[in-house]
């Protein structure tokens, strides 16, 4: 078996609260709890959830973007997390990343070459003639023209804009690019347009993408293999087909059940999650899920399932399917 190019262990990002005249830290947000997961080669990686479960967090951690705050990426043989300032910002000509939201992301007081043409400059690239002649062949690789260098951002529509920021992202010769719900702000007909884009991209380059989302249509377009995530926490990983015609976790199971079908003659069950996502701050004890769960048992109170591989290549963290004794529960019960 091939080493993945990234590897993610036991990835946390807890963020203080703080109140009083003094700051002092009275508890802690836990965006990221405990997430583990790795990216080959060639392949893309979907991270999928409601909005807060921590996916953009820990796209921001694998850039150290988000400084975390415990665990280990390991990225192409290097620890990303050991490295200092200057060494990650050299790694990063290797690592980039797609923002959701295209204007924002792009310097309003800058022309696209400029723009387009910074990431060479930091990188070494010192000959303005050589920048001009990248940044003209890359904003024809993502469709738009040379004569929209001299343009500034706020010319262009969301999808042209979103062009110019895979464009960007594409400047120094990347092997993994981090996609954070790039097409979520788009025109459903755009969307596609980006979505094929980068698909082309990503086989003419020999790209890897991490892409995040929360359209479970989407992710399943692009993806071939999904980590779903729920408050902090990845609850199941699998391949693409094999997660939608056969979700394992609860979770996943609703968010299945609530993507539209076109059909009006098709008729599914439909699950309906009771209550509201509970407070990153003060998280339920044992499984994060049970309190929403129509699953729930005893165990899911007091024990954090683990993420276990039921076949090859899909795994699920829920205590539904693993083997667990009422005396191990008392236990965990009488340590509480």
């Amino acid at each position: 078996m091939t080493k993945p190019l990234l590897r993610v262990e036991g990835l946390k990002k807890y963020f203080p609260i703080k109140k009083g005249l003094l700051g002092r830290t009275v508890g802690q947000v836990k965006a990221v709890d405990d997430v583990s997961f790795y990216v080959n080669k060639g392949e893309t990686l979907g991270i999928v959830g409601e909005s807060g479960c921590g996916k953009s967090t820990t796209g921001r951690m694998l850039m150290r973007l988000l400084e975390p705050t415990e665990g280990k990426v390991e990225f192409d043989g290097k620890d990303l997390t050991s490295l200092s300032v200057g060494d990650m910002r050299k790694t990063r000509s290797d690592i980039q990343m797609v923002f959701q939201d295209p204007y924002a992301s792009l310097n309003p007081r800058h022309t696209i070459e400029k723009i387009l043409g910074e990431p060479l400059l930091v990188h070494g690239v010192k000959s303005a003639k050589e920048r001009r002649k990248k940044v003209h062949e890359f904003l024809e690789i993502v469709g738009l023209s040379t004569f929209h260098a001299r343009r500034y951002p706020h010319q262009f529509s969301g999808g042209q804009r979103q062009r110019i920021g895979i464009a960007r992202a594409l400047m120094t010769n990347p092997k993994l690019i981090i996609a954070d719900e790039p097409v979520s702000a788009l025109d459903v007909s755009i969307q596609a347009q980006v979505l094929n884009l980068m698909q082309d991209l990503q086989k003419e380059f020999d790209l890897t993408y991490i892409f995040i989302a929360h359209d479970l249509g989407v992710v399943r377009h692009i993806s071939d293999r999904v980590a779903v995530m729920y408050l902090g926490k990845i609850v199941e990983v699998s391949y693409s087909e094999d997660l939608y015609t056969n979700p394992l976790h609860p979770y996943t199971q609703a968010l299945l059940s609530a993507v539209p079908v076109p059909d009006p003659d098709f008729e599914k069950k439909e699950i309906l999650l009771e209550g509201d996502i509970p407070n990153p701050a003060d998280p339920p004890t044992g499984c994060t899920f049970h309190t929403r769960c129509s699953h729930m048992m005893d165990i899911c109170t007091v024990a954090i399932p683990q993420l276990q591989e039921m076949e090859e290549g899909h795994s699920v963290a829920c205590h539904l399917y693993g083997e667990i004794s009422n005396n191990d529960i008392k236990k965990m019960e009488g340590s509480l």
